[in-house]
């Protein structure tokens, strides 16, 4: 059972538009193959009535009214009403599992609360509504209360109730209370249908019901990137992975389509998914190391029963300073792009260079370098520039030194400008009309940032040039705009030198 919708939306700052709870809701069921959702708490606003009676309308009209589950309180009539008037058909009845709760929350004799919960039942039964029980705090319940929670449950065990969820509300369970607590519970009602529903405050939320399933407990509640009051709730994507893979236990769940309702999710919830989360954060099907990439290409060394295929994903190979010839091979690969030995070792050193700038490379990124490399002779240079300094004051124009070896001899230079390059240029122009040698004229500059580049994204700029009569392009690539045009400048020296 998911309880996005619900349980989710208690994360802090989350609110689902009508739309977006419709939206959600179509790609649990329709999608991604979710067995039941709960929806809503009842009695919450006005507009929450009529973005639940939209949804219901949907569901009635695609065979899923009956997936549909509302939580609602032991408030006599209260709660039913509101659910059956958005036409809803499922309570999921909030009762107190622990005795804590019933006398110091509620101030009520566990008999007085037995009889409250036994009328909203009769009740329901008139209306045609199926009721699901919570038992708020059972966690606490079995490790203080225990008499309590067998007295609630043989009071009720005889009445008109599908299933009995048995939720871990503060996030206190180990693996090892839970597995305990959920034989106790089977062993004793062998009948009774039990949910386990876990929160994650010691991040034990997916190992907690990975023992619950262990222990023969027949649901499991999770919610769609973890989402949830506090540290949130187990998350569908990691429990169906543990479920198919660990227990070898099927679903219904397409794992295929984890991914994009994930992301769908994160778009309207506005809380971005960790990108080391397991099964659906950014960089899990990344690897970084190339000896990793290197054992990918021998016979997959280092692939695990988690492919990525399986979740709609791909699996990709960063680029930066640990990347090896085996993490590069395996990018060009996937761009269709082949490269000699010799290409292959510069494009490596200038992958590993450019990581030393920035965090990673994109994929989209690597074609800029490659060209980079190919187009970029370092050996046949005759003019370097060998050092450069800048500097930015406000209230100052901004100022910048420049060293530069011409067939063997270095110069030196400093000038201000309307910019950083400006000012690089001007110091340049200085320079040569010194040496008295021609310079050409500036056209255009182009920055391009490559498809998928964020803000820490390689740059490249295109400097058109017009050089007596003659127009060319030169380009440079580095992490920093400046840097860029330094080398499509210093690439432009090196052409107009030979046409001296």
């Amino acid at each position: 059972m998911d309880t996005t919708l619900r349980d989710g939306e208690q994360t802090s700052g989350v609110s689902f538009a009508a739309q977006e709870k419709l939206s959600i809701a179509r790609v649990l069921l329709e999608d991604l193959g979710v067995d039941r959702i709960e929806i809503a708490s009842a009695r919450i606003s006005e507009g929450e009535f009529k973005s639940i009676s939209r949804v219901a309308e949907w569901a009635l009209e695609h065979g899923f009214l009956r997936k549909l589950e509302v939580l609602g309180f032991v408030d006599d009539l209260n709660s039913l009403k509101w659910i059956n008037d958005t036409g809803c058909k499922v309570l999921n009845l909030l009762c107190k599992g622990s005795e804590n709760h019933c006398l110091n929350q509620l101030k009520k004799s566990p008999e007085t609360h037995i009889a409250d919960i036994k009328k909203v039942l009769a009740n329901a039964r008139a209306m045609d509504i199926d009721v699901n029980i919570y038992l708020e705090d059972w966690s606490n319940g079995m490790r203080n209360s225990l008499d309590y929670v067998f007295y609630m449950i043989d009071n009720l065990k005889d009445e008109s109730i599908k299933r009995f969820m048995l939720p871990d509300t503060l996030g206190v369970l180990n693996p090892t209370e839970t597995a305990a607590f959920c034989k106790i519970m089977l062993e004793r009602y062998p009948a009774l249908h039990f949910d386990f529903h876990a929160h994650n405050d010691y991040d034990l939320a997916v190992a907690n019901v990975m023992e619950a399933v262990n222990a023969g407990i027949h649901g499991v509640h999770v919610t769609i990137n973890g989402l949830g009051e506090r540290a949130g709730n187990a998350p569908l994507s990691s429990v169906v992975a543990v479920l198919h893979d660990q227990l070898k236990i099927k679903t219904k769940i397409d794992e295929s389509k984890i991914n994009s309702v994930s992301r769908l999710v994160e778009s309207y919830a506005g809380v971005r998914i960790p990108a080391n989360k397991p099964v659906i954060g950014d960089y899990v099907f990344t690897q970084v190391a190339g000896i990793h990439a290197d054992g990918d290409n021998k016979k997959n060394l280092y692939y695990n029963d988690l492919l990525p295929e399986r979740f709609g994903r791909e699996r990709l190979y960063a680029l930066g300073k640990n990347s090896g010839k085996a993490s590069i091979l395996k990018n060009l690969q996937q761009l269709g792009i082949e490269l000699d030995d010799e290409l292959m070792k510069k494009v490596t050193q200038r992958v590993i260079e450019l990581g030393d700038k920035k965090e990673l490379i994109s994929l989209d990124e690597l074609p800029y370098i490659v060209s980079d490399v190919v187009n970029n002779d370092e050996e046949s240079k005759v003019i370097r520039i060998l050092n450069y300094s800048l500097t930015v004051s406000k209230g100052l124009r901004p100022m910048a030194s420049v060293k530069v070896e011409i067939n063997g001899s270095v110069f030196e230079e400093t000038a201000a400008g309307d910019g950083q390059y400006h000012a690089l240029s001007k110091a340049l122009y200085k320079m040569y009309k010194k040496l008295d040698k021609a310079t050409p004229e500036l056209l255009d500059y182009q920055v391009v940032i490559p498809p998928g580049g964020k803000t820490d994204a390689i740059v490249q700029v295109i400097i058109t040039w017009k050089f007596g009569e003659k127009i060319f392009k030169t380009r440079g690539l580095d992490g920093d705009q400046t840097v860029s045009a330094l080398k499509a400048t210093e690439k432009m020296l090196n052409i107009i030198e030979e046409k001296d």
